[in-house]
């Protein structure tokens, strides 16, 4: 009998070979929010370790959207342009398929690269701007407050995460992940830290969810139907009063309602008053409550870092599918190590297969090369 870990998952009408995703992981490492060489070489390493489905960086839908001035977007034909070379690359080598996470920062946009510190840029500095909000309420102290949305903005924004899942369907990405989580503008839209709005956008939870779900419908509808999207969540900020899990099972009943075909459920990001109790799987059980009150597919996420750790996941039917982040930065070919271990196995590069171990029969599928 196969590993849960390395059955297939349907996803809408895209078919994953198995249930270990690679989430997205900012690189800071474009220029004008295009993709470099960097992104070819990374990517490309990601695309051949075997995993299910290979997820873009969280990837900007205009240039104030970015976290860093260093962010990937895809607001410009030259950003369209740029990823597609990347893209290309991939599939003449990997049969993996893609997913974009769209994103907007915020009032966490304009930083610096974490590996410079990471903090807010003042709006008049090179590479700063002015950042926007739900509410005129800075992310941290000292920063500067970001400008409250109008109406008027809100249209653009949406218009904005609509114009960039068109780019990625003419770029022929299989999935869509909208950004929701870690403290940036939806999650900001969605916890009343950071949205003290009193229009139709802010007070309740109906209207604090109101922004992200018209976000989530807009891109829903320009994109085919057979194609999933889904979103990202932070289940709680780990702070008093603020977004909770019960208020994020509400969520994912109604992003189930919206069609929505799947979960990411992550934690934390939007307050630097959050007190997070880390330990291995630490955000498994908010997973494992959303899938058994929604019935959505379900990803979880956050220190999953052994196989059998993750198999474990996957048979106690506490989540769907389990997506690595860090663990695999540190080990490219940990879907290759899981299958070793647990005895199943994974798309390889012929190229490489002389490298698989003399004691196991079949650790290595053929990969189909083929362009788009």
């Amino acid at each position: 009998m196969s590993p849960r870990l390395f059955t297939p998952l349907r996803l809408g009408d895209l078919d994953l070979d198995n249930r270990i995703l690679i989430a997205p992981m900012c690189q800071y490492s474009a220029s004008a929010g295009e993709a470099s060489d960097w992104h070819m070489m990374h990517l490309g390493q990601l695309a051949m370790s075997g995993a299910g489905l290979l997820t873009l960086e969280a990837t900007a839908v205009s240039p104030e959207a970015r976290i860093t001035d260093w962010d990937l977007g895809l607001y410009s034909d030259g950003c369209e342009r740029a990823l597609d070379r990347v893209l290309d690359a991939i599939r003449a080598y990997s049969p993996i398929p893609t997913c974009i996470q769209l994103a907007h920062a915020g009032r966490k946009a304009s930083s610096d690269a974490p590996w410079a510190g990471g903090a807010q840029i003042p709006p008049e500095s090179p590479h700063g701007w002015r950042t926007v909000a739900p509410s005129p309420i800075p992310h941290g102290d000292g920063e500067v407050p970001p400008h409250a949305l109008s109406a008027s903005d809100l249209e653009k924004i949406r218009d904005d995460f609509v114009a960039t899942a068109k780019r990625a369907m003419r770029l022929g990405i299989d999935a869509v992940e909208v950004h929701g989580a870690h403290g940036y503008l939806l999650h900001q839209f969605l916890s009343p830290l950071s949205n003290q709005r009193a229009d139709a956008y802010g007070g309740s939870l109906q209207n604090r969810m109101r922004f992200p779900l018209e976000v989530f419908d807009a891109v829903r509808e320009v994109v085919p139907a057979g194609k999933p999207v889904w979103l990202r969540v932070s289940a709680t900020d780990w702070v008093e009063d603020g977004w909770s899990l019960d208020e994020t099972v509400v969520f994912a009943q109604a992003l189930k309602a919206h069609g929505a075909s799947a979960i990411h459920v992550s934690s934390g990001g939007l307050s630097n008053q959050q007190k997070i109790a880390l330990g291995p799987g630490y955000q498994v059980p908010f997973a494992e409550r959303i899938k058994a009150e929604t019935g959505l597919s379900t990803i979880a996420v956050g220190l999953i870092t052994e196989p059998r750790q993750a198999e474990e996941i996957l048979a106690e039917d506490k989540a769907d599918a389990i997506s690595l982040a860090r663990a695999i930065l540190y080990d490219p070919r940990w879907p290759w190590h899981a299958a070793a271990e647990l005895g199943a196995n994974v798309h390889a590069p012929k190229q490489y297969w002389r490298c698989q171990p003399r004691d196991l029969k079949q650790l290595f599928k053929d990969t189909q090369f083929g362009q788009r």
